[in-house]
């Protein structure tokens, strides 16, 4: 690690304590959000701090490395797209416990890249929640942002959305409903599309 890194990760780090929110952080650890230190720094706060260290990748991955809610929080939002590889991408969200981090991983970086449609799909299509839960936040954003998958696109978010909602996973489930309804605000007809699948699959009256 460069010196001047390792000085930044530091200042970060102890701005942290002044910006703690012990109530949040207790709040999160009695709804079982545990993290190995967590400061419950809130999230405008980070954004503020983002700005500053915006487009450092060396520092987002150095913070990405500390078992630190707010470090890995700050590496999303200050991590460019252009250095984040397919490789380092599945390297975050496997090493992602939370579905937190699992929302902000999805949200600050993972949507900006060429390759989001590729990893959001096979993760919605797997079994694991978390990665599951980063994929529809992915193809929700993309769509929110103007990117409407092909038929083919669609009929496997559709698929998958109906499935996930249809399992055990609140989390997960509460995630692909939030991407269908974005699907559905594109136009009327993707409205009719959804709401029809919706019907078919009895999720729906």
């Amino acid at each position: 690690m460069k010196p001047e890194t390792l000085e930044k990760l530091k200042e970060i780090k102890r701005s942290f304590r002044l910006l703690m929110n012990g109530e949040t952080s207790k709040y999160m650890r009695e709804n079982g959000v545990n993290y190995h230190l967590n400061w419950g720094v809130a999230s405008t706060d980070l954004r503020k701090m983002a700005g500053e260290y915006a487009g450092d990748d060396e520092l987002a991955i150095e913070l990405w490395k500390e078992n630190i809610r707010e470090c890995k929080i700050l590496a999303t939002m200050i991590m460019p797209e252009e250095k984040m590889t397919p490789q380092l991408a599945d390297l975050w969200m496997e090493q992602t416990d939370t579905q937190e981090i699992a929302e902000q991983l999805a949200l600050n970086v993972l949507h900006k890249v060429d390759f989001a449609p590729l990893l959001a799909f096979e993760w919605i299509a797997g079994d694991n929640a978390l990665m599951q839960i980063c994929g529809f936040h992915i193809i929700a954003r993309r769509i929110a942002n103007g990117e409407v998958p092909d038929g083919r696109g669609i009929n496997e978010i559709i698929d998958q959305a109906l499935t996930a909602m249809a399992g055990k996973n609140v989390a997960v489930s509460h995630a692909a409903f939030n991407c269908l309804t974005r699907l559905a605000q594109v136009g009327e007809d993707y409205e009719k599309i959804v709401q029809a699948a919706l019907k078919a699959s009895g999720l729906y009256a």
